[in-house]
């Protein structure tokens, strides 16, 4: 006999089914036993006699019986399979569960992250956790198939690459088969994707891994994270705009079922916004407290560059590839500060959920951008003469964005962090779901990788943490 799903079972009434799940609830009533058998479907009622006692909760079975209707008085509105329970005949047990760490009927916020994590196979099959997961992917299909009908490429780009400043610490990775290197995991596939567009792809995109070792928040991810990244050559401003607020409408209302604000979403300057609100995440929505009201808008016009009091140095509001305004090249080499850009950032709600920008694809303005972030001449052609090299092969003006993944369902879905979006997120200190990662490696790994491993200075360190 087939298996079915528990939510199939509302048209199989007077059928003999065969259902494999979870034990989610187990009731006693002496003669009767009544069981809440779970899969990724959903919920349905098994009623047996005392074989099905000795079950203890999240045990896996698989069960045969006949599905009836149940009595009337016994109907559960609440679910899809109310109406129905499946009498069971005989049962299996496929796998015994021992006591649980936690319960899973409540939502989870009230239990300790850390322990939650670390037994996140058992916090996933929460159904706030698995809802959110669904929504995830029915996200990203939708951000593919709209992508693919305008003609989009998806391409992966590495994941070992190279340690290039671009704001935040790399992850390193050392070489074993060039010993003293070291490879750098992206902290997004910037370099890579304007690459392509040297290649003629014209409209690349991915679904991004980035490696970013910066401190976490609430709204950022320690680690890694996932980002829709997405480039085109011969594009202005306006029509990265265009494509992505149809792409965020679509998604807003035929995967979400929520309400877009305003539409088209607001083109903002910095400089409004900034004195308006004084912030240039601001949140449009007329009542804050609408949770099915997404008001994004795009703010624009940033200054290219910002200054770093503490170091005295200038740095990049967004990255160090970003395109000036044509009008301000002269104050380059006057004023800086004055310089103002084609930086554009998504916000929703208060949060900015994706940021971009036309590119620079002169190598001589490129390289000034550089000089005034203070790269000498050896350094930006060690880091960056890849780049400029390929500029020198005719590449077109091109420009993009990254909107988050995990960002915005964070956002839309108003949970408290990032890690209610992600599978197997980091904990705040940094340290892997389940797998309890970073850990200790081999002496003799180390020796292949030439790497020596000095004590801490810090007196109170553990031994196991040097």
């Amino acid at each position: 006999m087939e298996r079915i799903l528990t939510t199939q079972t509302v048209k199989k009434i007077g059928q003999k089914v065969k259902l494999c799940g979870w034990v989610s609830n187990r009731r006693d009533h002496g003669q009767l036993v009544f069981i809440d058998l779970r899969d990724r479907s959903g919920i349905v009622q098994l009623v047996g006699d005392r074989q099905l006692g000795e079950l203890r909760s999240e045990s896996v079975i698989e069960v045969i019986g006949e599905v009836k209707k149940r009595p009337a008085q016994m109907i559960n509105k609440k679910i899809p399979t109310g109406e129905v329970e499946v009498a069971a005949e005989k049962m299996i047990i496929l796998a015994k569960a021992k006591e649980l760490p936690f319960s899973l009927e409540t939502s989870g916020y009230e239990v300790n992250e850390e322990l939650r994590l670390k037994y996140r196979y058992l916090d996933l099959r929460r159904e706030r956790m698995l809802k959110n997961l669904e929504l995830r992917h029915q996200m990203v299909k939708f951000i593919r198939d709209y992508l693919d009908e305008r003609g989009f490429i998806e391409v992966e780009t590495p994941i070992l690459s190279k340690a290039t400043p671009e704001g935040a610490r790399d992850f390193l990775v050392p070489s074993r088969l060039q010993p003293g290197k070291f490879y750098a995991l992206p902290q997004s596939p910037q370099q890579y994707k304007q690459l392509l567009m040297v290649a003629g792809l014209e409209k690349y995109y991915q679904i991004a891994r980035c490696f970013r070792d910066e401190d976490p928040r609430a709204d950022r991810a320690y680690g890694e994270f996932t980002q829709l990244d997405l480039e085109m050559s011969f594009v202005d401003q306006e029509e990265i705009f265009v494509l992505i607020e149809n792409l965020y409408k679509g998604i807003t209302e035929k995967i979400l079922g929520k309400k877009v604000y305003q539409f088209p979403f607001p083109r903002l300057s910095w400089e409004k916004v900034m004195k308006e609100y004084g912030t240039d995440k601001p949140d449009l929505r007329p009542d804050k407290k609408d949770k099915n009201c997404l008001a994004f808008c795009f703010i624009k016009d940033f200054p290219l560059f910002e200054w770093k009091e503490k170091e005295k140095r200038w740095d990049s509001m967004h990255h160090p590839f970003t395109r000036p305004k044509e009008e301000d090249l002269p104050l380059l080499d006057k004023d800086p500060g004055k310089v103002h850009s084609y930086q554009h950032d998504l916000v929703l709600n208060g949060y900015e959920v994706g940021g971009g920008s036309l590119r620079i694809s002169d190598p001589k303005v490129q390289e000034k951008v550089f000089a005034i972030l203070g790269h000498s001449q050896k350094a930006i052609h060690q880091k960056f003469g890849h780049l400029l090299e390929a500029f020198q092969y005719g590449v077109p003006p091109h420009g993009g964005i990254a909107p988050g993944i995990d960002r915005f369902l964070k956002v839309v879905l108003d949970e408290p962090s990032l890690r209610e979006v992600m599978a197997f997120p980091m904990t705040s200190g940094g340290q892997t779901s389940v797998m309890e990662a970073p850990s200790e490696v081999e002496e003799e790994q180390l020796k292949e990788l030439k790497i020596i491993l000095k004590p801490s200075r810090d007196k109170n360190a553990s031994p196991k943490k040097r």
